[in-house]
């Protein structure tokens, strides 16, 4: 027989092999959307402090179900181990450690409520009722409970600035819905509010409070899907007969007809400025909820695109999307739709081209969660940006902790100083550099907050501040972004200047015990000294932590820093942090030490960056032992799956960047720290259709080690890399395995 033409050879092969190329595409199931693997849930426990109900992607409205209870595990509203749901509000906190919103409640109920019973605890609210888990569900933008008391099914979904919800009754019950804004148990105290009856199937009103934010003013419109035929309005505990109520705290239960079906919706919108800007925000659409919930979930699939991974590990993923979901919680939509948002003094300012943000928990989320936005929604931080100046206008100093445009002064140094020159030298420069270079300056030369004991004695005497040493430390750090933006916009006074003053973390250091350490301004140590004591001592030198937690804080010269210690004592003493004894000491240790790793506290923000100094000591490989260590402890599925505070995206953000492989050990920098990665393969997509890929050959729960790595097909023989690296595209490539490759990655002119 002869042998068939070379093209007929062809033609068999690819006959053959198309074919079994669809045998086995049709056989593959497609992968499941990253949105899939999200459980709101996570962080409702323990003491992780989110909230589990609907948003959209850094949304205006945060609806979720209300406990009633203030205390600490409750800042959200919500926390797991609660079996009691007394409202569903429209404003709530993700992840901090104070409480306050929870406004506008709402509360299905299927009787006639008695509203003036005096209400002391929650016991007393007449119009709670209990729920069960198993009864409830909630994924991105949507959440679902139903309340045994009452027997309504509720359903909550969102869009940016309006709320939905929708209530399914039983079949013969009375259908009414309570709206208390007088509701509050200790987070805040209302001092104004009102409620109006506008036509048969609107509401609109106000609330006036002061909490953690001491001015709060929320407006607020509500339509119903059917008419109201009956209502209810209490003023300050006694019934008014007029179809509006005016005072310090009001409430109203609203009767609907019951002959035309079991579901009643109502949506609302909200605005800091006045009900006509409500009104305005309010979506003009109908009451269709399944297609509202479709609209939020599509947005949440959207949103979480920006990077996608590969793990044969399904709960690897859970908790990796459901950690970037909440690294896009906040900071939340502040303007109405016509640009205008209310500042603390009560002046209405216009964002004409952009979008105004508030909810900035500055001091944890510049560590981790502003350095991933620049990675994921870039877009987003020239607004966030133009926000905190628009602050600074208020006192002519930038904010420290923004809630609902209120300056709380809640923690310690002054970061949006990091999070401007971190967007400058990352290359977003959308806002007015010049006059945001002039509110660093001026922030950092005003003498509020310690800040004239700084710059008077070079640090802060213990004797004269409480938190000295935190405070010194983050302001040097403060210095040293102002003085690289000085720098850069040539202005060489200044960058001398703050140059200097960055050093003064060295005034604080004792290098016969290792730590920084408070002292007076005569140079006399703060003793007795115990590096495990922790709070409520006379004089308290740090913040929510001890001196193993906070000594380590020094992200600006880290070589510098090494050389303070010598750089085997530094690294002997970086390990003994992680093994040393958990034990703390105090008369009233701060909450905030959970996630205990030896000394090291992953639940709080301080500890965040430490495990990566060992690369600044030519030890990669135990910045890499510790950072999967981290991973693989502080981290689960479960409702307590956070070791400590989610902190308004800041823990979860440390788990996005480091379960890839990089940190922002110095945000300001542009630069990244290279760990552990902990997946096959991440991608992050990158604003201009680009994207960067993260590989890790070999990886696996042995496999921790960087054996070798490639940048874009170049031997990568460093343990950082640079922003600009990443947006140019590309491929970083690690060969992992079992036993640390001890050449890899050291840099011989490190300290020493």
């Amino acid at each position: 027989m002869n042998k068939p033409s070379l093209p007929l050879y062809f033609i068999l092969f690819f006959a053959i092999y198309s074919c079994k190329k669809n045998v086995s595409i049709a056989n593959v199931e497609p992968e499941p959307s990253p949105i899939s693997y999200v459980d709101p849930f996570v962080g409702t426990g323990g003491h992780g402090h989110t909230y589990p109900g609907a948003t959209t992607p850094f949304g205006m409205i945060q609806l979720s179900p209300n406990n009633g209870i203030s205390d600490w595990d409750w800042c959200s509203g919500y926390h797991y181990s609660d079996d009691t749901i007394v409202g569903f509000t429209h404003l709530n906190l993700s992840g901090t450690g104070i409480g306050d919103l929870g406004d506008l409640l709402f509360m299905p109920v299927n009787k006639e409520i008695d509203l003036a019973v005096p209400v002391k605890s929650r016991n007393d609210i007449p119009y709670s009722s209990k729920f069960d888990h198993a009864n409830e569900e909630a994924s991105p933008g949507f959440y679902r409970v139903f309340l045994d008391d009452h027997e309504v099914e509720v359903f909550l979904t969102a869009s940016k600035r309006t709320g939905y919800q929708k209530y399914i009754f039983r079949e013969g019950d009375e259908q009414t819905v309570v709206v208390d804004l007088g509701f509050a148990i200790n987070w805040d105290r209302p001092t104004e509010s009102s409620i109006e009856l506008e036509n048969p199937t609107t509401i609109s009103g106000y609330r006036y409070s002061t909490g953690w934010a001491n001015n709060q003013k929320v407006f607020f419109v509500a339509e119903f899907s059917k008419p109201i035929v009956d209502a209810n309005f209490l003023t300050d505990g006694k019934v008014v007969d007029n179809h509006n109520a005016n005072g310090v705290k009001t409430a109203a239960q609203f009767f609907f007809d019951t002959e035309t079906g079991t579901n009643l919706q109502v949506k609302l919108a909200l605005s800091s400025v006045s009900i006509e800007n409500a009104k305005e925000n309010l979506d003009a659409n109908d009451f269709n909820f399944d297609k509202r919930k479709e609209e939020a979930t599509a947005q949440w699939a959207e949103a979480l695109e920006t990077i996608k991974i590969q793990t044969p590990v399904d709960s690897l993923k859970a908790i990796f999307y459901s950690a970037l979901y909440h690294t896009k919680l906040a900071p939340v939509t502040f303007s109405d739709k016509n640009g205008e948002f209310r500042k603390e003094n009560d002046e209405i300012i216009k964002a004409g081209d952009y979008t105004a943000y508030s909810t900035f928990s500055l001091w944890d989320t510049f560590r981790a969660q502003h350095p991933l936005l620049t990675l994921t929604d870039p877009e987003k931080v020239p607004d966030m940006i133009r926000s905190l100046l628009e602050y600074y206008k208020t006192e002519n100093i930038l904010p420290v902790w923004t809630l609902y445009g209120n300056e709380t002064n809640t923690m310690t140094g002054y970061h949006s100083v990091l999070v401007i020159a971190e967007a400058y030298f990352k290359g977003i420069r959308d806002f007015d550099v010049e006059f945001a270079y002039e509110a660093m300056k001026n922030t950092m030369m005003q003498d509020e907050r310690g800040l004239d004991l700084y710059k008077e004695y070079g640090f802060i005497p213990y004797n004269l501040l409480d938190e000295s040493v935190t405070i010194t430390l983050e302001y040097a750090y403060n210095d040293w972004a102002v003085a690289q933006m000085a720098q850069a916009l040539g202005k060489n006074e200044d960058y001398r200047y703050f140059s200097q003053r960055a050093k003064a973390y060295q005034e604080l250091f004792d290098p016969e015990t290792g730590f920084m350490r408070g002292k007076t301004k005569d140079g006399v140590w703060n003793e007795p000294f115990d590096p495990k004591f922790s709070n409520h001592r006379e004089h308290t030198d740090y913040t929510e932590g001890n001196a193993w937690q906070h000594s380590w804080f020094v992200l600006h010269e880290p070589e510098a820093f090494v050389v303070l210690h010598g750089q085997e004592k530094f690294s002997e003493r970086l390990e003994q942090l992680f093994t040393e004894s958990s034990e703390i000491t105090g008369d009233n240790v701060s909450a905030d030490i959970s996630g205990l790793i030896g000394q090291y506290a992953h639940g709080n923000e301080p500890s965040h960056h430490i495990a990566y100094l060992f690369n600044k000591v030519n030890q990669p490989w135990r910045t890499q032992y510790w950072v999967r260590e981290i991973l693989k402890t502080q981290y689960s599925t479960q409702p307590d799956g956070l070791s400590g505070n989610e902190d308004a995206g800041q823990m979860s953000a440390w788990f996005v960047l480091s379960s890839m492989g990089i940190y922002p050990l110095n945000p300001v920098s542009a630069q990244y720290e290279i760990g552990s990665p902990l997946f096959e393969e991440s991608v992050i997509q990158l604003q201009d259709g680009k994207s960067f890929k993260i590989i890790a050959e070999d990886v696996s729960d042995v496999n921790i080690y960087i054996q070798s790595a490639q940048l874009n097909g170049t031997n990568l023989d460093r343990t950082f890399i640079t922003h600009d690296e990443i947006l140019q595209g590309g491929q970083l490539h690690f060969k992992m395995g079992p036993e640390p490759n001890l050449n890899w990655g050291i840099n011989n002119t490190t300290a020493k």
